[in-house]
């Protein structure tokens, strides 16, 4: 069985913690891993699990190999979409790239489980039906009539744990989410699925063969890059945007779903997140430097500042280096409606955090003005930062830890802690950490235009040429 993970989404109503740059699989959300993470460390146990494959926004490559990497998780490949098409061609990809035979355990990267082993048995009842030519999806049992999900709805048609899928459904209003939670036949839609490859790819070519044939022509235009496996952009962007419950599991009369009672939860809003955090005597959700009183019922967090919270029910309050999100807890569907406004606004704010994360480490912009910014940037342990040169600033490093190595024109200077160097404009420089322990450095710039697209880059040891 060879898990697929997904992990296009970008988890805008956790806005200001989850953003398109840093979305919220890559953020450990509620334990010490990410959810990204946990989606693999969850399937450890299970008999037959090969190395995985991935699939991911091409922004996001280094982070999903670098989390990989920390989990000892070695890949079977990390498959790069340059555009988002939905589900159906992602999962296509990754069915082309495994054998016709080889069982696919399909799992988005941001879901949460709490009981395993239940989990684990569903799987392995759906394995035993996906042998036999199913297609098969897990459906969660309601407790709620929620009305963010999508719903499946099970035909009276049994085959061992799973029943015929009789309908999916889009999200309903509210009467008629409590019409199905009363009925007992409806589920709520998860988003995995268990199949064989090559059942899927049939399946697939009955129902949307132009689909198929853009994932296999922009697959075998691909670029292989390491573990990078670089699919074609000119090719696959006039593929079909679909997702497969569309493309697919409404269509196919293969497809089955086996009810999954086993603490899911897509974490897809902050009163989702609330409810599988652990909460004090008052039902406050804490995470950070913060004091509250007289606080019911509330979800609050902090980056690294004090928060405090007084008289106050039901509320969300989440503080980042740049930005405060309050919201009432029955609001939280509308975060993303604000991170729209940021969009249209062109505010970076949408998109990255003041903390930035790059191969080689990150970089914190702890001041700015019109003609000066100033970075705390970290560096790690023999890793290098591009051979480039800014057509409109210069820059000037302080090294506050550790050992840096820099090309600067014709020069090379090892710099240690409390020393500096100077970068004029249009200089060609670069910045290595040589040593064990990571690079800390302070860097001013100055100039007339500062955007991080004043780069022009010579050599790159990540290939952002």
């Amino acid at each position: 069985m060879i898990p697929v993970i997904l992990s296009g989404g970008s988890g805008t109503r956790l806005w200001p913690l989850s953003r398109g740059q840093y979305p919220k699989q890559f953020l450990p959300l509620v334990s010490k891993y990410t959810l990204l993470q946990d989606t693999l460390l969850r399937l450890a146990g299970l008999a037959g699990v090969q190395a995985p494959l991935a699939v991911c926004n091409e922004d996001h490559r280094f982070m999903m190999a670098e989390q990989l990497w920390e989990i000892n998780a070695k890949p079977a490949a990390i498959i790069l979409e340059p555009v988002g098409k939905n589900t159906a061609p992602a999962i296509t990809m990754a069915a082309l790239s495994a054998a016709e035979d080889d069982i696919l355990l399909v799992l988005p990267a941001d879901h949460v489980i709490a009981d395993i082993a239940v989990f684990h048995q569903a799987i392995a009842h759906a394995k035993i039906l996906a042998e036999q030519g199913f297609l098969v999806t897990f459906g969660i049992v309601p407790n709620e009539p929620e009305t963010g999900y999508g719903y499946i709805k099970r035909d009276i048609h049994q085959h061992g744990a799973a029943f015929k899928v009789a309908a999916f459904v889009e999200k309903p209003d509210l009467e008629t989410a409590k019409s199905y939670l009363q009925s007992g036949d409806y589920f709520w839609n998860s988003g995995m699925f268990v199949f064989k490859a090559g059942c899927f790819l049939n399946e697939l070519e009955k129902f949307n063969p132009t689909m198929l044939s853009v994932c296999k022509n922009a697959l075998n235009a691909a670029q292989i890059d390491v573990d990078f496996v670089r699919v074609d952009k000119a090719i696959f962007s006039t593929c079909p945007a679909d997702s497969i419950d569309y493309a697919v599991m409404e269509k196919t009369d293969k497809a089955v779903v086996i009810p999954l009672d086993a603490g899911w939860n897509d974490i897809g809003s902050w009163s989702a997140l609330w409810d599988v955090t652990e909460k004090d005597a008052a039902g406050n959700a804490l995470s950070g430097d913060i004091l509250t009183i007289d606080t019911e019922n509330s979800f609050i967090y902090s980056d690294d500042q004090l928060v405090t919270v007084i008289g106050v029910r039901d509320l969300v309050v989440v503080a980042t280096k740049d930005a405060i999100m309050i919201a009432s807890k029955d609001k939280v569907q509308d975060v993303k409606n604000i991170v729209e406004q940021l969009k249209k606004a062109n505010r970076k704010e949408a998109d990255i955090h003041r903390k930035v994360y790059r191969p080689w480490g990150h970089y914190d912009l702890i001041d700015e003005g019109n003609r000066h910014h100033t970075k705390r940037i970290v560096v790690k342990p023999g890793a290098k930062l591009s051979v480039q040169k800014h057509h409109h600033r210069a820059e000037h490093w302080v090294v506050v830890k550790g050992t840096a190595l820099v090309s600067r024109g014709d020069e090379t200077l090892l710099i240690t802690e409390n020393e500096s160097t100077y970068i004029p404009v249009g200089m060609i420089h670069c910045l290595e950490n040589p040593g064990v322990i990571p690079l800390e450095i302070v860097e001013v710039q100055s100039g007339s235009y500062l955007g991080e697209d004043d780069i022009v880059r010579f050599s790159d040891y990540y290939g952002r040429i």
